[in-house]
């Protein structure tokens, strides 16, 4: 369908705990991806060029509008477990970054040994996933080799396996993917949104594996110069559309996916306010949903200028809005930190 053409369906008005389950119970609210959240109103959205014709409706009205339904229904679907993770709750993947250049930890976890007890203790902290990553994709990195990425993430990616942990590979090579997912690892993490590598597809397909799906617009040498967008968040959700499609059609079925809208991927600051504000519209997927904004920059241009490694406060107000509009997963650096400020939120939330 033309984007000229497209609706979407923007959840607003989230209910969470007993104020939730009430509304759904007098058929005045509709989960929110299934629950224990859940929304009384929504916005409907036609693009005309770069503006936008909102109409809001509450939840009973919303079902009445025989042109929302299958949004309706994907936005207040439960979702699937991801890599057999059940979404009954946030979860919270822990970053491992085995690169001597990363942007957030300046290679503190380069070393195998390093990276591996760090990715248990991240364990013990509270995540339930580790993201193992061998190569920057910070704004203006290099490309590393397949080889050079190999020899960093597979031993990491076997040894943490091996302990029991659910593990990620964060990577947009298709080699890199095949033998990650041979040492152990469930989950294929691409800020490519596999379409950087033409076999990458492939491989996903037919290892059975989940895979998140990243919106990136250009590369990370060259991403942050000039980003374009007529509606940022609308057009992510075009191009999230589209991948759909790209995957049913290689064998990849929607409940192995997860979208992550690449907060900081070419993209300025007003773009990645405005993705933040309208998450919920990726609900209309019907997939689950990540969230990555863990000490990323724009958290220092919005507050005094700090760097990645003081930016921890940022980030956990950054996530829990993520997670008041319904995302499954946070993508964190700072793991008990988070797990803690979502065991607060929950308890309020829940009550």
């Amino acid at each position: 369908m033309p984007a000229s053409s497209r609706i979407y369906l923007k959840p607003t008005g989230v209910l969470t705990g007993t104020a939730a389950a009430n509304a759904c119970a007098a058929g005045i609210a509709a989960p929110l991806a299934g629950g224990p959240a859940a929304f009384s109103a929504g916005e409907l959205i036609r693009r005309n060029g770069s503006a936008r014709e909102v109409s809001v409706f509450g939840a009973s009205a919303l079902r009445a509008e025989a042109a929302t339904a299958p949004l309706l229904s994907a936005a207040s679907s439960r979702r699937p477990p991801f890599a057999g993770l059940v979404l009954d709750r946030p979860r919270i993947m822990g970053v491992i970054n085995v690169t001597p250049d990363s942007f957030s930890d300046g290679g503190r976890y380069a070393e195998r040994e390093k990276a591996i007890a760090h990715g248990l203790a991240l364990v013990d902290a509270g995540a339930d996933i580790l993201d193992v990553g061998g190569e920057s994709t910070r704004p203006g990195a290099a490309p590393v080799s397949i080889a050079e990425e190999l020899d960093r993430v597979v031993p990491v990616v076997a040894a943490l396996a091996e302990a029991g942990a659910l593990v990620s590979i964060d990577t947009r090579h298709a080699a890199i993917m095949r033998a990650a997912l041979a040492a152990g690892a469930r989950i294929v993490n691409d800020v490519t949104a596999l379409a950087g590598d033409p076999d990458s597809l492939r491989v996903v397909a037919r290892s059975g594996a989940a895979v998140v799906l990243m919106h990136m617009q250009g590369e990370p040498r060259t991403m942050q110069q000039e980003p374009s967008y007529a509606d940022a968040p609308l057009d992510i959700y075009d191009f999230f559309a589209e991948r759909l499609v790209a995957c049913a059609a290689a064998g990849i079925d929607s409940s192995r996916i997860a979208f992550d809208p690449g907060i900081g991927f070419g993209k300025r600051d007003p773009h990645n306010l405005a993705v933040l504000a309208d998450l919920a519209l990726y609900h209309g997927l019907g997939c689950a949903l990540l969230l990555g904004v863990s000490r990323k920059s724009f958290i220092g241009r919005l507050s005094r200028g700090e760097d990645a490694s003081d930016r921890l406060a940022g980030s956990l107000a950054a996530a829990l809005s993520g997670i008041e509009r319904g995302v499954q997963i946070v993508r964190v650096h700072d793991v008990a930190e988070t797990a803690q400020a979502l065991a607060i939120w929950r308890a309020i939330a829940e009550s």
